[in-house]
């Protein structure tokens, strides 16, 4: 029986370049765009903003207990940004920064993750803590600076948390360093048999310190190495005043992805279903394949950027007013329990009163506390031997605290907020 000739595919005509298998073509074309045709890339949703499921959409399985501790997280949120942000107001915390409006992004996330998985936070992250136990005593004695302060006994400024117990690791204020760092405890996940394909690394950061060239050092470390990384942008709308219609000209953070030959999405950050879903997804994704994940989530900075800005001096106030009335995160997925039957407006008032009064109840704890002794400010500033910088300041100190410390009412008052008054440097 004869054989048929296969005709060459027209498009393959001229075969591929060496090593490759780019087609030789010889028509000339540019393109703009990762969907083709000039086309966007789509946002994931699975539940619309009045709580109901996409036509369509697949729901995920979460239980009637899951997801009331989904929206439990959510809820505590913008009540302990409430307090925190107006305890700053009062002088009595130096700083604070929220997520108002990013609730779901945080905690659908969170949801997703296993508990030890190693998360590299930005800095409205908090959320992550709290879904895996921290605590509102420790978030206070934190950003208080109490002796008890878990995260780094008073050296940060506040909400530069970090935690062992929970895989948190600690936040720093320079942007986007965290995103090579998460590259490279990713790589040292797969490297451990212990932890090897069953942790990922997880980085989060905003769409402002995606334009900044750690990010792309991170993903390219991450996605040539390879290693179990996933890459999750809060795309909120603002790096500090700056809109993102500003910071990039291509289609957000996703367009970036398949550049680096990751795998990538976009989700509905103010849908915390669709956020659930796409990062159980994308872990799924890091672990069986041992390469990195890019999920940008799509939401908005209801609050201003921190403490020490206004964000009305750069955008109206009705246009944020808006956005709270019309994509609120938080209603929507009430809205999604109620017509399940899952929550109820009493179970609604009861809950925000139970975590006010919790949160109210650790602040008022951390501030009665004193600050660390005075010896903490040299400890864990470095691994290993001390280094003679640190000897020497601290010898310094203490002889200043000797020749100040009862003598001079500054000095005197200082030293009363702290354990142990300083006394801990004389001994």
């Amino acid at each position: 029986m004869g054989t048929t000739a296969q005709l060459p595919d027209p498009e393959h005509a001229h075969g591929h370049l060496p090593s490759s298998t780019s087609p030789i073509t010889s028509k000339l074309h540019f393109f703009n765009s990762v969907m083709g045709g000039g086309k966007q890339i789509p946002t994931y949703r699975v539940i619309d903003g009045a709580g109901q499921p996409l036509e369509g959409a697949v729901v995920p399985e979460i239980d009637e207990a899951l997801a009331r501790r989904i929206y439990e997280n959510m809820v505590q949120l913008p009540i302990l940004d409430d307090i925190l942000y107006n305890l700053q107001r009062q002088g009595r915390i130096v700083f604070y920064m929220t997520a108002y409006g990013e609730e779901a992004a945080i905690i659908g996330s969170a949801a997703a993750l296993a508990p030890d998985d190693e998360v590299l936070a930005q800095y409205r992250e908090s959320g992550v803590l709290l879904w895996r136990g921290f605590g509102y005593d420790n978030i206070m004695n934190q950003c208080f600076g109490t002796h008890l302060d878990v995260c780094g006994k008073g050296k940060q400024m506040p909400v530069h948390y970090g935690s062992r117990e929970f895989h948190y690791h600690t936040i720093s204020s320079p942007l986007a360093t965290q995103i090579p760092q998460a590259a490279g405890v990713g790589y040292a996940l797969k490297r451990d048999p212990a932890r090897r394909g069953r942790n990922c690394a997880v980085v989060y950061f905003g769409e402002g310190a995606a334009s900044e060239g750690d990010f792309h050092a991170g993903m390219l470390l991450a996605s040539t190495i390879p290693s179990p990384t996933m890459f999750i942008a809060r795309n909120n709308g603002f790096a500090i005043s700056t809109p993102s219609s500003e910071q990039y000209y291509g289609d957000g953070i996703a367009a970036r992805g398949p550049g680096y030959g990751i795998h990538t999405v976009r989700v509905d950050g103010n849908d915390v279903l669709a956020v659930y879903s796409a990062v159980k997804e994308a872990r799924r994704l890091c672990l069986e394949e041992g390469r990195a994940v890019l999920v940008e989530t799509m939401t908005y900075r209801v609050g201003h950027h921190s403490t020490s800005d206004d964000s009305f001096a750069y955008r109206p106030r009705k246009e944020v007013e808006d956005r709270k009335r019309l994509d609120n995160p938080i209603v929507r997925f009430r809205l999604f329990l109620e017509s399940r039957g899952w929550w109820s407006k009493e179970e609604e008032e009861v809950l925000t009163k139970r975590i006010k009064q919790e949160v109210l109840a650790a602040y008022k704890k951390a501030e009665t506390l004193p600050k660390p002794e005075l010896k903490e400010m040299f400890s864990e500033v470095y691994g290993g031997e001390e280094p003679w910088n640190l000897r020497e300041q601290r010898a310094e100190l203490a002889r200043l605290v000797k020749k100040y410390g009862e003598a001079w009412e500054p000095w005197k008052n200082e030293l009363k907020k702290h354990k142990g008054e300083g006394k801990d440097l004389l001994e």
